[in-house]
């Protein structure tokens, strides 16, 4: 099991690449499975999620070509049946539900089990697809899905508890597509992944309108055919990189391959913060400087286009060092706060309560072994380990793995000093 050992105290410089949206090619990927033409699907991030993805359209029947970023698939003959070892390792293969239901008119799939950041149900993913004619029985911790008198379209909300569901929003839009009729999401995810999904629907022919908004009406089609299509810059890696910049550097780095209109959020806080945020090259490049005088800021995460919950971390991370009181609030998963010990493990002054953090920067953070919990946990930590004194080992690598590629490789070229090493843990 790998783990990443970082030297502190370097100063980045330079720039780097952004990889394509993890968050955009896993559904991407799995609307593959609705037409029996090749579709190609270029920056396709090569991190573990998106292999699990690829492992199961290729278990499903898929043809899969892979090479530089770039997906081929052909979905010619497929079956149902997604298999149980590959689903658990990965929740988000539950977005192969919709497609396999449209598709092919049945569909199953495992049941999702825990997850360390708090409850994710998919009660609103199920109540999608059984709006426009799917019926579900839940047995033996699999959901057998079946269409038997075909999808038809309709008016569905898919409010939830806290916010809109991104994945459900995908899976209802992707069954929908070949759906008898209209069908109408209300209360609809509206985050750039959601429209990156549409827009390459809608180039496989497909008909939606309102992607980005509240309410996305699909006009259901005949059939879809292959295409082309270029997945969006990871906005998630993009701000993880700008707070690398306004932590751990001295003249700033640049970033390129990014979209600013993906990351209002991180931008303001970053300034609000007192940093220097410039864009260049049509908003497509940034670079971000240390300011002088930072201060601390409060944060509090919401739907899109309001703070993301997969970047509290991170700016928690820099807020450590940060002098004042700065406090971070997630509304969207409360329990997700598990990168807070691990920080006051290395000397941060962190006040955890009821899905709030206070944190109280302090002149200095110093090394320790520390264990990333999740995925976003574990660039909060590389974040810190950047910034403190010593050397620092981040065990459970697995983690970052999942959604940033090549990390360390990208780290070593803006100066950082890290390299992977085999752990224990």
């Amino acid at each position: 099991m790998d783990k990443l050992i970082v030297h502190g105290g370097s100063t980045l410089a330079g720039s780097i690449n952004i990889s394509g949206s993890k968050n955009a090619s896993l559904p991407i990927l799995a609307a593959a499975l609705l037409t029996d033409q090749q579709v190609i699907i270029e920056r396709v991030p090569d991190v573990s999620d998106t292999n699990y993805m690829l492992q199961i359209l290729s278990a499903l029947g898929c043809e899969v070509e892979r090479y530089s970023g770039t997906v081929k698939i052909t979905a010619a003959k497929i079956i149902p049946d997604a298999p149980y070892e590959l689903v658990r390792k990965m929740r988000a293969s539950i977005c192969v539900m919709g497609p396999l239901v449209a598709r092919l008119g049945r569909a199953t799939v495992s049941i999702p089990g825990g997850c360390v950041i708090g409850d994710r149900p998919i009660d609103l993913h199920l109540k999608g697809l059984s709006a426009i004619g799917a019926e579900i029985d839940n047995q033996s911790g699999n959901m057998n899905i079946e269409a038997p008198k075909g999808l038809t379209g309709c008016e569905v909300d898919l409010r939830g508890k806290h916010g809109p569901t991104v994945l459900g929003t995908d899976n209802l839009m992707m069954a929908a597509v070949l759906a008898e009729g209209t069908t109408i999401i209300e209360s609809a995810a509206c985050e750039p992944e959601v429209v990156d999904l549409a827009d390459f629907l809608n180039s496989m022919g497909a008909k939606i309108e309102g992607a980005g908004t509240r309410r996305i009406t699909i006009e259901g089609v005949r059939s879809l055919g292959g295409t082309r299509h270029t997945v969006i810059p990871d906005r998630i890696e993009a701000g993880t990189f700008m707070v690398a910049g306004a932590m751990a550097s001295h003249d700033g780095i640049t970033i390129h391959r990014v979209r600013k209109d993906h990351l209002s959020p991180a931008i303001e806080k970053l300034e609000e913060g007192g940093h220097l945020v410039e864009f260049f090259n049509d908003g497509k490049s940034v670079r971000v400087t240390p300011g002088e005088a930072p201060q601390g800021c409060n944060i509090t995460t919401t739907p899109h286009p309001g703070f993301p919950t997969d970047m509290q971390a991170q700016f928690t991370a820099m807020f450590a060092t940060t002098p004042g009181i700065s406090v971070v609030e997630d509304t969207i998963f409360p329990h997700r706060f598990m990168h807070c010990a691990e920080l006051v493990r290395m000397g941060a002054n962190i006040k955890t309560d009821h899905g709030t953090a206070i944190i109280s920067g302090v002149e200095q953070l110093s090394a320790a072994p520390v264990m990333a919990s999740d995925l976003r946990a574990s660039a909060a930590l590389v974040l810190a380990a950047l910034k403190a004194k010593g050397t620092t080992e981040i065990n459970r690598l697995y983690h970052i793995d999942r959604g940033y590629e090549h990390i360390d490789e990208k780290l070593l070229l803006l100066g950082a000093k890290v390299e992977r090493a085999q752990g224990s843990i």
